[in-house]
């Protein structure tokens, strides 16, 4: 019996420094940016996030007159995803399903943003289709491709708030 508890102390002891030590490497492990990627005919080069907002949230539909807003997401579980949740949407994930499910079901939208399984499929897309926009790591950015500036910092430079 003793040993049982001594065995049941000591897992518990390294459940508390596994979880300790995760969040400690969490904290020091640098984040990525997220660049916004936009279709090289976009006729923007800098963006407020409450724009970007509106712009994956179904609220702006139009770069202009004549060049309608594609957003394209990434799926559920990526790192891009889950920084758009956190700092754009400040939503969870459930809150964003919810969020576009009422949007839908008033007619306010016929369905949520486009799902780019892989950032080459967005990059693809986003070459190809006027109006396109995405994020994405900024390892994932094509050579030569347009690059938003949020608030006038590029990825990378301080102050950029999608990391």
């Amino acid at each position: 019996m003793l040993v049982r508890q001594q065995a049941y102390k000591l897992a518990l002891l390294c459940i508390i420094v596994a979880i300790g030590l995760h969040g400690v490497l969490a904290q020091t492990m640098p984040r990525t940016d997220l660049a916004v990627v936009v279709n090289p005919h976009t006729p923007v080069d800098d963006i407020s996030l409450a724009d970007l907002r509106k712009i994956f949230l179904g609220e702006r539909q139009f770069w202009s007159s004549n060049m309608p807003v594609v957003p394209l997401i990434r799926p559920q579980g990526t790192p891009e995803r889950e920084v758009i949740l956190r700092v754009l949407f400040k939503m969870t994930e459930i809150e964003y399903k919810k969020y576009w499910i009422t949007k839908v079901f008033r007619a306010e939208a016929t369905n949520e943003p486009a799902m780019a399984l892989t950032n080459s499929f967005a990059n693809d897309a986003v070459a190809a289709i006027p109006g396109a926009i995405t994020c994405e790591t900024t390892k994932d950015v094509p050579h030569g491709a347009k690059v938003l500036r949020i608030y006038g910092p590029k990825p990378g430079e301080q102050g950029y708030p999608l990391r």
